[in-house]
């Protein structure tokens, strides 16, 4: 019964999604005004943890200036609703126009010796339209990490969505393995991970400072880029007008294997830090990434032989 309900609602949202889709961006852009005005205004959506974050990594602005940041942010997180609603009747064409890579010689030079590459991104401008990429690199492979839904018919229906212009998904389970066999297929691949997600306790093992805040990082990442021996990318995104974004590729590390511990991480979240301070608005200030403290941690865990332990006395947090 459960399973028939969730196929139902399935076809439900595909078909509405669709239909939405299927309006042309200035309509769709009105929709994003209006729901604009109810989210900034009456609804105020997580406003306590965006002025929360945004107050913590600009101590340095005034209040009226991190207002300004958050209507504007407000602002871009509805077009980025509407334009991730549109990806699903999106041409290449249309793609291509609004979505543009720059830095692409490079990344084309490094896959025609047959090199990997690992292509590091944030939650910033529009991620889900990166997903075009295959349109602009030659014989290559391109596959992005995500985490599955908990609902496989949603699941399946957002992977549909993302996978439309050939860019595959990998279950961050999966991740290795899947990588590991599409090398064997004879083409480089070019491997998108958004490594700026706050990490569950039991898998933090380092720390930054970035944003002005003591931050625990994802650092597994990491470890597949250099067991791999991808190159070292870094995906700049800005948002140029309205609608339009540019990601600008820059080789950051292209060998990787031998690095320090933790180095590919630092030099990611300083890029990323450098790009968010460009154009804060259209960074996702609503996730509450800084929820997990040092001070908690160490009251909490303990890390044994590089794996996090809960301390003895103490019950689970989440």
């Amino acid at each position: 019964m459960k399973k028939a309900l969730y196929k139902t609602l399935y076809f439900l949202a595909y078909g509405f999604w669709y239909l939405l889709a299927l309006l042309p961006f200035p309509v769709l852009y009105l929709l994003s005004d209006g729901l604009y005005l109810l989210m900034s205004r009456v609804v105020k959506y997580r406003h306590k943890v965006i002025r929360k974050n945004l107050k913590s990594s600009f101590p340095e602005k005034t209040d009226e200036e991190l207002c300004h940041i958050e209507r504007k942010f407000h602002r871009w997180f509805c077009d980025y609703i509407v334009e991730t609603l549109k990806l699903m009747t999106m041409s290449k064409k249309q793609l291509m126009e609004r979505m543009t890579f720059t830095g692409t010689e490079e990344l084309n030079r490094v896959l025609s010796e047959g090199k990997s590459a690992a292509v590091y991104l944030g939650h910033l401008g529009n991620w889900e339209w990166i997903t075009s990429l295959p349109y602009w690199v030659d014989n290559a492979l391109c596959c992005q990490l995500y985490h599955p839904l908990e609902n496989e018919y949603f699941d399946r229906l957002f992977k549909f969505v993302r996978e439309r212009h050939g860019a595959l998904c990998i279950p961050m389970q999966e991740s290795l393995r899947k990588i590991i066999q599409f090398g064997r297929s004879g083409k480089p691949l070019v491997v998108g991970y958004i490594s700026d997600q706050t990490p569950f306790w039991w898998n933090i093992h380092h720390w930054i400072q970035f944003m002005n805040q003591e931050t625990p990082v994802l650092t597994g990442a990491e470890r597949i880029v250099k067991h791999t021996r991808q190159v070292f990318v870094y995906g700049d995104v800005t948002r140029t007008s309205r609608g339009h974004y540019n990601c600008e590729f820059r080789i950051i590390r292209e060998e990787t294997k031998g690095l320090p511990e933790y180095e590919i991480t630092d030099l990611y979240f300083q890029e990323l830090e450098k790009s968010i301070r460009n154009q804060p608005e259209i960074y996702l200030w609503s996730h509450n990434r800084w929820k997990r403290t040092r001070a908690r941690f160490d009251e909490y865990f303990e890390e044994i032989d590089g794996k996090v332990h809960l301390r003895e006395g103490k019950e689970m947090i989440y």
